[in-house]
């Protein structure tokens, strides 16, 4: 749904395979992903989802001069030196949700089959086994309780 190249990191496995299914040009392992970013895309536009452990740092390192980083995960420290920031003229810029522009555009791709959510869903009294399944990397896409 876009002219930019989409590149997609992610450090297990079944996030590798949705973010090719769902049609990421390439995908990388986290270990391998600050060289082959820069490579692939020249470091334009970093969005973060996960913003844990070292993704911040990852994302920086990424930008190439005058690229942005945005943040939507969240949970990580973002500890950037800042002469780098202003070095590479680096702009980062934090992401709540969206607008409700965005959310009415959204629901349209939703409804013309455009985008569809990965979902795994568990029922209310399976909460700690599809907690753990999250921190053991074994929901692809989102995991949903069900009362």
């Amino acid at each position: 749904m876009t002219s930019a190249r989409v590149v997609a990191v992610d450090s297990g496995e079944l996030g590798r395979e949705l973010a090719a299914k769902v049609g990421a040009e390439v995908v990388l392992d986290a270990d391998h992903a600050i060289e082959g970013v820069t490579d692939l895309t020249g470091g334009d536009v970093v969005i973060d989802f996960v913003g844990e452990q070292n993704t911040p740092e990852q994302a920086t390192r990424m930008l190439r001069q005058g690229g942005t980083y945005f943040v939507v995960g969240y949970g990580a420290q973002l500890t950037t030196p800042t002469v780098e920031l202003v070095s590479k003229e680096i702009s980062v810029v934090g992401n709540l949700v969206g607008s409700y522009a965005d959310l009415d555009d959204l629901m349209k791709l939703v409804a013309r089959g455009r985008v569809t959510l990965e979902t795994q869903r568990y029922p209310l009294d399976q909460a700690l086994r599809a907690l753990d399944d999250l921190a053991e990397g074994r929901v692809r896409g989102r995991a949903v309780l069900t009362p």
